[in-house]
């Protein structure tokens, strides 16, 4: 039998960190229980009149959030609030395939342009991996708003 895998984020602002990885791989916010969300319907407005129809307390309608794959293909993922911030390095990172089949300038050139988008996202550019063959193609490290490390490759 096959598993179907979910990756966690603990968060800060969970529907802010979702909202950048939905922007980041084209994902979109899950409908709330019982509701269809008609195409480039608000989400958040949806989640926010969900959560005050069932009682959830206005402080703790941005708990949780999630995004997901539209065609079904990628893995879920989850985003938890927490109280306490990140504190070392993610042991376990993202790589963001933005650039598969390219090589040498033109892969790193995409990867440059992929970049810039997710900088004006809210990400950080933290470092540039130049190629390296035959063992590396190149990447670029960087970091989503709340600071996990992830890589463009």
């Amino acid at each position: 039998m096959t598993r179907h895998i979910q990756i966690t984020f603990d968060a800060h602002d969970p529907w802010g960190l979702s909202t950048f990885w939905c922007e980041v791989l084209g994902y979109a916010h899950p409908a709330p229980p019982g509701t269809e969300l008609p195409e480039g319907a608000d989400a958040r407005a949806a989640w926010d009149a969900f959560l005050e129809r069932v009682g959830v307390p206005e402080q703790e309608r941005n708990a949780k959030a999630a995004a997901e794959d539209p065609q079904g293909q990628g893995p879920r993922l989850f985003f938890q609030r927490v109280p306490e911030g990140k504190t070392a390095k993610n042991r376990v990172h993202l790589d963001v395939r933005c650039a598969p089949g390219l090589r040498g300038q033109e892969r790193m050139a995409a990867l440059e342009a992929e970049c810039a988008r997710l900088v004006a996202l809210g990400a950080a550019r933290l470092r540039r991996a130049e190629p390296q063959p035959p063992l590396s193609a190149g990447f670029i490290v960087m970091a989503d708003p709340e600071g996990n490390e992830f890589c463009l490759d």
